[in-house]
């Protein structure tokens, strides 16, 4: 199959070369906890502009996450790949907890705790605090694991480190389940920069351990998302037993999950929502032992994720979306807030290559009709 894609300002004949990696229902794996941060599907007849209350399409949303417990993956939910922050409102968020909660197979689900229903100019941390409790009863209520989110209100509100340590203390001590905390880089909220009260590593690094260690019963984990993988492998190697380091790094997953021999990285990742099948067939591999069939799935997906991945990397919502309707996971191309501006056509050009060679185009046919339709309605004569 042959199609015509943007390069260089002008139109460029591209062959797929790729095999669809074979699909196929997976039991989750067993020596690695995954979990796809999954993306929410816009209702096409809703008005999703930008600033608008969320309208989303149910039975696409709730349909890719039973895609995604077929092939043996957790669902981390209402996370920022689900446009939290970016397009997905509070009121949308509950009931997205509510109904994915409900359907995951044997608790295979984790949901974002955080405060992103709160004002910018109500940025206190009591008022962060309180955020943060609305937020975790809906996860408790829904029987789902929280993931305490990082929070633009907190690190506007926090003066220091022993902010950050209040606030935690406080609601570690309310959740009746271990959770699973969550740094995230500025490059993916620019808002975030200084978490955790210091724009230096090395300092954030010792609160968060600290942190940790004084909390050991109730944290089960930690999703660290910096894309530096020997940052992630530092926060690792000081981790106490029994904690687990979740992998957010979608530029350097496939290392981090295979570990270096005395350890490894569970993940939680949004890649893995748009490399679902590879995945799962990736984590099967490592299972089985064979470590050569891990690389060889996992390698092409990574230009795949970099490229998804890429700066501004808070506009990667855009190119999961664009994969799953690729893939017939939803009917158009369309996201909450308007979203699916966020890259432009070459770039979605390159995406579409990228995704064929890692084999994840689960249709190559439909995928070629689908991007011939954005051609045509962004008013290329393909």
């Amino acid at each position: 199959m042959e199609l015509r894609l943007p390069l260089d300002g002008a139109l460029s004949s591209y062959r797929l070369t790729g095999t669809p990696v074979a699909s196929g229902n997976y039991a989750p794996a067993g020596s690695r906890l995954a979990f796809a941060a999954a993306h929410v599907v816009a209702d096409p007849l809703g008005d999703n502009s930008p600033g608008a209350p969320a309208v989303i399409d149910w039975e696409h949303t709730l349909e890719f996450r039973r895609h995604l417990w077929s092939l043996g993956l957790s669902v981390a939910e209402a996370m920022d790949t689900a446009q939290r922050g970016m397009g997905l409102d509070w009121p949308a968020t509950q009931e997205l907890i509510r109904r994915s909660a409900a359907e995951a197979p044997g608790g295979r689900i984790a949901v974002g705790v955080g405060t992103d229903q709160l004002a910018t100019d109500n940025y206190t941390l009591d008022a962060a605090v309180a955020a943060y409790e609305e937020q975790l009863a809906v996860a408790e209520d829904a029987s789902a694991q929280p993931i305490l989110m990082a929070s633009r209100a907190l690190c506007a509100a926090a003066g220091s480190p022993d902010d950050y340590r209040k606030v935690y203390d406080r609601l570690l001590t309310q959740s009746t389940k271990p959770v699973i905390l969550h740094w995230l880089g500025p490059m993916f909220d620019p808002a975030l920069e200084g978490y955790w009260g210091s724009g230096s590593f090395e300092s954030a690094l010792e609160t968060v351990v600290g942190l940790i260690n004084d909390n050991v019963d109730r944290v089960d984990g930690i999703k660290i998302s910096l894309l530096d993988a020997a940052k992630e492998v530092a926060l690792r190697n000081r981790l106490p037993e029994g904690v687990r380091l979740y992998t957010g790094d979608d530029f350097n997953y496939p290392e981090l999950i295979r570990g270096d021999g005395s350890a490894h990285s569970d993940a939680l990742l949004g890649i893995f929502a748009a490399i679902a099948p590879a995945a799962a067939a990736a984590l099967k591999a490592l299972d089985d032992g064979d470590l050569d069939a891990y690389e060889r799935i996992f390698a092409p997906t990574v230009p795949l994720a970099r490229q998804i991945f890429s700066a501004p990397t808070y506009y990667y919502k855009t190119g999961i979306a664009f994969l799953a309707w690729l893939n017939g996971h939803q009917p158009g191309f369309t996201m909450v807030g308007g979203l699916q501006t966020g890259r432009s056509l070459p770039h979605l050009a390159d995406t579409f290559r990228l995704a064929d060679q890692a084999g994840v185009l689960t249709n190559p046919e439909l995928a070629v009709e689908r991007f011939r339709q954005l051609l045509r309605v962004s008013g290329v004569d393909a």
